[in-house]
């Protein structure tokens, strides 16, 4: 390992690093939600028209990888592209895993599910991330305060999500599904982007999954039925920033899933729904939720993030499973 390698690698390993790149990104997906919503408002998009909802993320997430590599080509000062075939079939199967598969479940999901089931079911994907990459991919073992902090983020986020509220308990596989489909999907990627990631650059590995993904759902939406129109210098910008969390944060993620275990980062994926009700409380007047319930949420999930990151020596950081 090389020694500027090797320090970037210990730098992204320091926990304080860890939690706050985590947070960044829990806060940008956390922003996705009103922008998502404000963003259909301004192209005249309804929530039942899922082809043109289809087109809309497809067009997001091709912008997004076309920033990412523009980034990550100046700043390395050289071309971002698979550069053998081995590259582009792990760019082939993330784009498929991350973008296709994901958002596909999830679209679908969503129009069959209720938002409270949706979001219990789509926090599971800490859970679905942590079992693959212990089960299906050995790249940790599973302890006891793994599983602890786990279950206790997703109390937290059980909390959160029925405060105040009843949760209809129909199942059905197209709706609620779909939706938990697309956490193993999401789980998955997360567990090869770490593996392909060893021997790619992370940057080019994000940017040209998306660039895939994204040509693909413009396809599919366009051929379905998808339109959008009402481009103004408002809903360009807030396209624009759309593409930029998903290639700021995925980028980002990937980063921290390169050089820690899943169970390490995924765990802050229980901030997400926080953050987002509380952005779209903020910009979209959405408050469904009081400050105590939030409060409390929010020292579940914290206590949760802490038990999975706790290491006995508390100097070293979690290890991995070694092959």
């Amino acid at each position: 390992m090389s020694e500027k390698l090797s320090v970037k690698k210990s730098f992204m390993q320091n926990i304080w690093i860890v939690c706050l790149g985590a947070a960044v990104c829990c806060f940008l997906w956390g922003s996705a939600t009103p922008a998502i919503k404000t963003g259909y408002r301004l192209f005249s998009i309804q929530s039942s028209d899922t082809a043109t909802i289809i087109l809309f993320a497809g067009v997001r997430f091709f912008f997004a990888g076309i920033l990412a590599l523009i980034a990550g080509s100046i700043v390395q000062k050289k071309v971002l592209v698979p550069r053998s075939s081995g590259a582009v079939k792990k760019v082939l199967i993330l784009a498929l895993f991350q973008t296709v598969l994901q958002y596909f479940f999830f679209y679908g999901g969503l129009a069959h599910a209720s938002g409270i089931s949706s979001g219990i079911i789509l926090s599971m994907n800490v859970f679905a991330s942590l079992l693959i990459a212990v089960f299906v991919f050995h790249q940790e073992n599973l302890t006891l305060l793994k599983v602890a902090g786990c279950v206790l983020g997703f109390v937290g986020v059980i909390f959160f999500s029925l405060a105040g509220k009843s949760v209809d308990a129909s199942f059905t596989f197209n709706g609620e599904g779909f939706v938990f489909l697309s956490c193993i999907c999401y789980a998955f990627s997360s567990c090869l982007i770490k593996i392909f990631s060893k021997d790619e650059d992370t940057v080019m590995l994000s940017g040209w999954q998306f660039v895939v993904g994204g040509a693909f759902m413009i396809a599919v939406g366009f051929i379905i039925g998808g339109r959008f129109s009402g481009f103004t210098p408002a809903s360009v910008l807030l396209l624009f920033y759309l593409c930029f969390i998903s290639a700021a944060a995925y980028t980002l993620w990937g980063l921290l899933l390169k050089f820690n275990p899943v169970s390490r980062v995924v765990i802050f994926g229980f901030l997400n729904p926080l953050f987002s009700v509380i952005l779209s409380a903020v910009f979209l007047n959405e408050r469904s939720q009081t400050g105590i319930v939030i409060a409390l949420a929010l020292v579940l999930v914290c206590s949760g993030i802490i038990l999975v990151n706790w290491h006995p020596e508390h100097k070293s950081p979690v290890k991995e499973r070694k092959e």
